[in-house]
């Protein structure tokens, strides 16, 4: 995450930077998102340029027609979840006798789980003169409103003000692109930085890493080519559980015959195979010269 002390590092340094900000940064350009005037970048997604107040940044406001459906159905998702709860907790207190503060703990939890909705919802937990636990809720219209007019809305901020909206969105894709990159690194490619102790030996190092991104991201061209969607983890974990088998048989002169057999494909294995248009041997050859194979 990048601070206000590493933003300030940037400056003395006269770095330009694109840096993604809080959600909550958005409330501040509340009035520019209700103005229609934005540049449409490509089918699905808008931005538009917002000079700071000392002019020393640019923001830049971005739309998503793809990250507003996903945020819709996330609230809707998390107000279900929070009407159900609050109107079960709602019966129990009207059937029992429950302590006003372990119904308030019970709610807390209830918002806790759901906090992606939780501001939509006022709740009211009070004790009663018999005892009893009362609790009201209702929900907050402008909590709302204002969740429907940010969805699919975030906020970049850059000390470039020289530049197009487009452009700066485009740098700052190509800033995730690169992000993305290392962790396929560290993770799908397992490839952790190594401290080497020569320079011949760390560019060794630096193109093996590149070689392998290069392969990785043509297995994901060919996912996509072959209509097999853009994640190629998951076609190579699918297809990495088919084995080589080795079946050695014995002989009475003391030599063995080994057979080298691939494991049958699953139906959704074959069907990856496929589209791929990859064949798997039958048989695969045995190097070992102190086995014969066959």
């Amino acid at each position: 995450m990048v601070s206000e002390d590493n933003i300030e590092f940037l400056r003395e340094g006269h770095r330009r930077y694109i840096l993604g900000t809080p959600k909550a940064t958005l409330k501040r350009f509340e009035q520019e998102l209700l103005k229609n005037d934005w540049q449409q970048v490509h089918e699905g997604l808008d931005v538009k340029i917002c000079a700071s107040p000392d002019g020393q940044e640019t923001f830049i406001l971005c739309r998503s027609q793809d990250r507003r459906q996903k945020e819709q159905a996330m609230h809707e998702r998390f107000e279900k979840r929070l009407e159900a709860g609050l109107k079960k907790l709602e019966d129990s207190c009207r059937q029992r006798k429950h302590q006003a503060t372990v119904v308030a703990q019970r709610v807390g939890r209830l918002l806790e789980r759901n906090s992606r909705g939780a501001g939509q919802f006022k709740v009211q937990v009070v004790q009663e003169a018999d005892g009893r636990a009362k609790l009201s809720w209702e929900k907050v219209e402008a909590w709302r409103d204002w969740a429907q007019l940010s969805e699919g809305c975030y906020l970049l901020r850059s000390n470039i003000t020289d530049w197009s909206g487009e452009e700066l969105w485009k740098a700052y894709i190509q800033l995730t692109e690169a992000e993305a990159a290392f962790r396929i690194h560290k993770s799908d490619l397992r490839i952790r930085p190594i401290w080497h102790q020569k320079e011949d030996r760390v560019k060794a190092h630096i193109l093996v890493c590149f070689l392998a991104y290069v392969l990785w991201k043509t297995v994901g061209r060919t996912c996509r080519e072959k209509g097999l969607g853009d994640e190629p983890r998951r076609v190579i974990d699918e297809l990495s559980q088919i084995r080589l088998v080795d079946v050695v048989l014995p002989t009475r002169n003391g030599k063995e015959i080994r057979r080298r057999c691939v494991t049958n494909p699953t139906d959704h294995q074959a069907i990856l195979l496929q589209r791929l248009g990859l064949n798997l041997p039958g048989r695969w050859p045995v190097t070992d010269r102190k086995t014969q194979g066959v």
